[in-house]
This record gives structure tokens, sequence and C-alpha cells, in this order.
């Protein structure tokens, strides 16, 4: 197989150019090319190898500022990341990649045992694969902070660790962010089995925050909907804010749906949720069907990808996370000239629950909608219903008033 730069690169751009990249995007890969092709040179190379693809990628320092620069790292570490799959598979791999990348993972032989252990774990017990992922970052972290304490060894780990750990998260994490650090660290010391870790985290206190989450006034809401139906954005994105907006989904759920769970005779979504594993059927109101169907129709990209909403560039497959839906969702807001919230799918849920709870539909009902394991998850949306929680507000006795 010829692995000569200048040919990796040549196949790089016909696949780039087969699967529909824009000009532009294919026109940034060129200059990356070019770039390596010369770094190559420098060091009397013309032949690729994963390892003149790291000193590339390494090269994160713009010339013109002398500064790091996050567009040269993602151009250049991209790009050896098609170079490295072609030489590795002899196909170039264009398949999209989560980002993050998960954190950092310990190097310690015992500590990766243990990590193994307890990803197989939660995979063996069906966890859904976000809750295996914030669940797997906690616990990695914790044992990363250990290894940075020169603790190698689980046995000579106290619960002293796990209060010094959970304040090492304080610079970087909010108050109202550090309940989720330590449900997402308990389940791991659970199953270590280590009692007295686990009361070290209740030790620490931290309590569950219970904010008042904003919702739309009717002003606002009647602006969304008119932007979602005047054409002032594309179909896909109206498409997923009136979804959004209308049925309450989680953004998890949104990224999940595929062609085959709609029923278009019946006007309803199938479903199996993301987070509970129950199945969920949702109605479509007439408006969202017909946009859903014009997207389909017209707008959605060509693509063996049967995921109900797709990028609209190359690679024509599902968007990626919940930052995706964000995106979409705040841009809608931005063009409904909605601004006094932030448009997620967070505030559309919650939006969706209080307009049903101000309609006085039951709370049975709305958990059903809202595809809620449990009622008592309903409850939290009592505390918007302004109206009826003034009713509950008992007069001043008149010996008690000035």
């Amino acid at each position: 197989m010829d692995t000569t730069i200048t040919r990796i690169g040549a196949v790089v751009v016909a696949e780039l150019r087969s699967v529909g990249y824009m000009e532009s995007t294919i026109g940034q890969y060129g200059k990356s090319i070019k770039a390596l092709t010369e770094y190559a040179r420098r060091r009397g190379a013309n032949v690729y190898t994963p390892a003149l693809g790291a000193g590339f990628a390494s090269m994160t320092t713009s010339p013109r500022t002398g500064r790091f620069s996050a567009q040269r790292r993602f151009d250049y570490q991209r790009l050896v990341a098609l170079f490295d799959s072609y030489v590795t598979t002899g196909r170039v791999d264009l398949s999209m990649r989560s980002r993050g990348g998960g954190g950092p993972r310990p190097t310690s032989g015992k500590f990766v045992v243990l990590t193994d252990s307890w990803e197989s774990d939660m995979a063996e017990r069906g966890l859904a694969a976000a809750t295996r992922e914030a669940y797997g970052r906690m616990s990695r972290s914790y044992l990363c902070f250990l290894e940075s304490r020169g603790t190698v060894d689980l046995d000579d780990a106290d619960g002293g660790t796990v209060l010094e750990f959970l304040g090492s998260l304080s610079p970087r994490w909010a108050k109202t962010s550090l309940f989720c650090a330590v449900s997402n660290l308990r389940p791991f010391l659970t199953f270590l089995g280590r009692e007295d870790l686990i009361d070290a985290v209740n030790l620490a206190g931290v309590k569950r925050p219970h904010p008042i989450v904003p919702v739309l006034d009717d002003d606002d809401h009647r602006r969304i909907i008119a932007a979602c139906t005047s054409g002032g954005v594309g179909v896909r994105d109206a498409a997923i804010t009136l979804l959004a907006l209308s049925t309450g989904l989680r953004a998890c759920d949104i990224i999940a749906l595929r062609l085959g769970d709609i029923d278009w005779q019946g006007q309803t979504i199938r479903l199996v949720q993301q987070k509970t594993g129950n199945p969920l059927t949702v109605p479509l109101i007439d408006v969202l069907t017909s946009m859903l169907a014009d997207y389909v129709v017209h707008e959605r990209p060509e693509t063996q990808d049967d995921h109900l909403f797709v990028r609209r560039v190359a690679p024509h497959v599902r968007l990626r996370d919940h930052a995706s839906i964000h995106r979409v969702t705040a841009a809608v807001f931005t063009a409904a000239e909605v601004t006094d919230v932030k448009g997620g799918t967070r505030l559309l849920r919650h939006n969706a629950a209080s307009r049903m709870l101000r309609a006085a539909t039951p709370l049975p009902t709305i958990a059903a909608v809202l595809g809620h394991a449990s009622e008592e998850s309903t409850k939290q949306y009592m505390n918007i219903d302004d109206e009826r929680l003034l009713r509950c507000v008992l007069p001043v006795p008149q010996s008690a008033r000035p």
C-alpha cells in the first residue's frame, strides 16, 4: 500500500469530496495536507507514519502570533486522525468523534484493572451510555487524583482523600454542580464496597440545589412559534425546537430519533427513552407533523444514516450530542429575539410541563408525557405554577397585622 503523504492526501480529498463535504472544508484540509508535506520535507521524509503525524499534530503554536492556536490544533489533529485511519485500516474513517475524550484515565496497573471492572459492571447492568460516561469520568478523575498524590493502591486511600478530591473540584465546579459530582462518584464507591469512602462523601455535606427554572412567558412562546413557522430559520432547526417546545423531549431522545419512530398517520412518535429505557409515545401537533414531513422530503440530506435529524454538512450523520441541540434551539431563540432566557431543551422541557400544569393536567398525565419513571420527578414543576401556589397562601391574621 502506498503510504506516501501525497498519495494518502489524494485519497483523503477524494473521499471527502465523494461524501459531499463543502469545497471550503476540503480547502482547509488541503492547507493542512500542504503543511504536513512541508513538515515531513524538513525532516527528509515523504512516507507517512503515525509518529510523524503525532509530531505534526503537536505543532499548536501559531507562527504568526507565537501563541497557542485552537484552530491549528483542530485542523492538524483531524487530518492526522484521517491519515492514521488509512494507514491502520486501508480506508479513510470519517466517522464523528465525541467531544472531550472522556477525561484523563489512570495509568497505574491496579487502577487500570479497577476502571475496566467498573465499566464492565455498568455495562452488564444495562446503564444508559450517558450514565456510564458520567459515572466513569468521575471515578477516573478520583483515581487520577489519587495517582497525583502518589497513591496507586486503593487500600492506601481513606476518607480524607475523598474530601480532598471534592475540594479540588471547587475552583472548577460551580457550587450548584458539586452535587452532580457527588452523585456520580457515590455509585463507584458503592461498587468498591468501601463504606468509609461513602461516609466521607456524606460528610462533605453537598446538598442538592433546587433552583426554580425559568419558563417562557406567553409573548416569548408566541415569538418562538412564529420564528419556527415563518421560515425565519431552517426547517430542521424549526422542527427540533418545536418538538422540544411541544413535547418536552430530552435532547438525548431527540438525537436518537429515527425515521421509523414516526407514525405519520397517527401523528405520534414512539421511542425508548435514553435515560430511563422506558417506552414512550408522544403526540405531534399538526404544524409539527407538517414541518417534519417538509424536512424529511425536501431538506434532509441523502444519507444511509436513518436517524431523523442529521448534520447539514458532510458527514451526514446524526447530531453528535446535547450541545448540538442546544446550538439549534439557541439560534432559534436568537432569531425570535427571545433574549431573557437561555434557549436549551431543559428550559423547553420545564416550559412544556408548566403549560400542562397550568392547563390543570393531572400530574400522572404530565409524568407520562414527559416520560418520567416516577411521579415524584414531576412534582418539581409545581414550584413554577405561581397562580396556584398563591391560592395556598393563608391570609395574615388580623391580630398580626400592623
